[in-house]
């Protein structure tokens, strides 16, 4: 029996759609009052692996964290340097749609795919991605990493959810097949 295991983008997005400013700050989601942590533990329980980019996770490392975030969890960072794995993180530098189908074939929860912007339009682009949640914070920052790049292609969601944690809005869709 095979799991097939969902991949589901869980990020926050200002209301103009950015990720984060162009220089990866993040300091415009954390001046928002929320409530409690959003939805994240709830979510979190729901995951065994995290994808990110490659400077999403230098991002992490920089933030100088006592320990991994994510500990406990199956990482993979996607890069396209030859990186040396390590206790917390696998890097992988092949091709997405055989390495996801892979992930999604193996018996487990869900597989979270966090960012960067370049990442996660590579999964959507393939038609890897089967839920979106989006956590939208009340602030237009003008310019900076788009969540969504320009496609040549439509992709048709269905709403599942929508909750308020205070000044924040979660959107939670399914990927229409």
């Amino acid at each position: 029996m095979i799991n097939h295991r969902k991949l589901v983008l869980f990020i926050a997005t200002s209301l103009d759609g950015y990720i984060a400013t162009e220089d990866d700050s993040l300091e415009w989601l954390f001046k928002v009052d929320g409530e409690g942590d959003n939805g994240y533990s709830d979510f979190y329980e729901t995951v065994d692996t995290v994808i990110m980019g490659r400077r999403t996770y230098d991002w992490l490392l920089e933030q100088e964290l006592e320990s991994f975030p994510y500990e406990g969890k199956e990482c993979y960072v996607f890069s396209r340097t030859v990186n040396q794995d390590n206790e917390n993180v696998k890097f992988f530098s092949g091709d997405v749609v055989d390495f996801t189908n892979l992930l999604k074939n193996k018996e487990g929860k869900n597989i979270w795919v966090m960012g960067g912007g370049d990442l996660i339009h590579s999964f959507i682009k393939e038609k890897l991605v089967d839920e979106l949640i989006i956590t939208v914070s009340p602030v237009i920052i003008g310019k900076g990493i788009p969540l969504f790049q320009e496609v040549e292609f439509e992709t048709e969601l269905t709403l599942k959810s929508v909750q308020r944690f205070n000044q924040f809005a979660g959107l939670h869709y399914e990927v229409n097949r």
